[in-house]
């Protein structure tokens, strides 16, 4: 047992920090930026030496991401109160464009620069993670539904992959996510009406 504890040490140690940024994440607790952050130092490594070169990137970018949200939520920036509010609906679009364009400059750096073979996988879950990420920055809602389809898609992806304890731990995300979502809800702004706000 010992033996595959020290095999797997930087997986569990992803596992322990991706599961209680996520916690926090869902109790809008600001914590979850700074052991987010430290979560990613260790999926950076994880993912680069599984050969999940857009996924291990996307760890660099969530670095700054993350830096962007604490600095957001501890200034209580627009959106960033006390309270969630729905996506407004002019940018739908624009995080649709997002996934899309970032999602095709990805394949082709992995299917041009790489020996990835997983190119597509790997490049749209990125894409997607990013564009959750920002709605999470932003508090909005949605961003619960976005982080879902992600976790479920990176959950096959970590198995094929052979990362059985990462594929285990964005199980455990699709229930946090869940329990997010629910608490979220809660927090919505007393205004907020129940369609996608204008």
């Amino acid at each position: 047992m010992l033996d595959w504890i020290i095999a797997n040490g930087d997986q569990i140690l992803g596992f322990a920090t991706g599961a209680a940024c996520v916690f926090l994440a869902g109790r809008s607790n600001v914590w979850n930026y700074p052991i987010g952050i430290a979560n990613n130092l260790v999926f950076l490594a994880v993912f680069f030496s599984a050969g999940l070169y857009a996924s291990a990137g996307l760890q660099l970018v969530y670095l700054v991401l993350g830096a962007h949200g604490w600095w957001r939520w501890t200034r209580r920036i627009e959106q960033d109160r006390a309270y969630a509010v729905r996506t407004p609906r002019r940018a739908i679009a624009w995080l649709v464009a997002a996934f899309v364009v970032i999602g095709a400059v990805l394949v082709w750096v992995l299917t041009t620069f790489t020996d990835s073979h997983v190119a597509f996988a790997d490049a749209g879950t990125t894409a997607a993670s990013l564009v959750a990420q920002y709605m999470l920055n932003r508090k909005w809602i949605e961003n619960w539904f976005v982080w879902i389809t992600v976790d479920i898609a990176f959950t096959l992806l970590s198995a094929i992959s052979g990362l059985w304890i990462v594929a285990a731990l964005y199980v455990l995300f699709i229930g946090l996510c869940l329990l997010g979502l629910r608490s979220w809800r809660r927090l919505l702004a007393p205004d907020e009406p129940l369609a996608v706000a204008a």
